[in-house]
């Protein structure tokens, strides 16, 4: 399976919603090679907008790179029929930022790989581009939580 997954179904995959979901689509995951890329389209709409600078501040990045992870984790639950979970970010490394903001009406294409798997905790490195030039790239550590944790965290 390796359609491309518009937003309705996207977010059947993951736990972000309205404004704080910051991925417009999947084009494309591989399961064997733990990778996907997705796309988010830059409109004044994004939470993260800066009608000042006419953009989204290019450090939102590492959230755009976490949701493609959510994306991925999600995929895989859904074909495993595990609940989806959500996550927290535990750590951003090696970020590397090549330009201020992405510009309004750009379209971002979000690349993540995963690089260890310490269930429930997952490392992935990512990179985010516009018009097919790399300007965005760290790596990403996650952890997974179902709800009867999330419960203890917040309690």
């Amino acid at each position: 399976m390796n359609n491309i997954i518009g937003r309705d179904e996207l977010l059947t995959l993951i736990p972000h919603r309205n404004r704080m979901c910051l991925l417009s689509r999947v084009n494309r995951y591989n399961l064997q090679e733990c990778s996907i890329e997705a796309e988010y389209d830059i409109t004044d709409d994004c939470m993260f907008y800066d009608f000042e600078n006419s953009g989204v501040p290019a450090w939102v990045g590492f959230e755009f790179i976490a949701q493609s992870i959510s994306a991925f984790i999600g995929i895989k639950d859904k074909i495993n029929c595990v609940p989806i979970k959500e996550g927290f970010i535990l750590g951003v490394s090696h970020m590397q930022i090549d330009l201020p903001f992405f510009g309004k009406n750009s379209i971002i294409t979000i690349n993540s790989r995963e690089l260890e798997n310490l269930d429930p905790i997952y490392i992935f490195d990512g990179r985010i581009s516009v018009d097919g030039k790399k300007v965005l790239a760290g790596k990403v550590t996650v952890m997974e939580v179902s709800s009867e944790q999330k419960k203890g965290i917040a309690n």
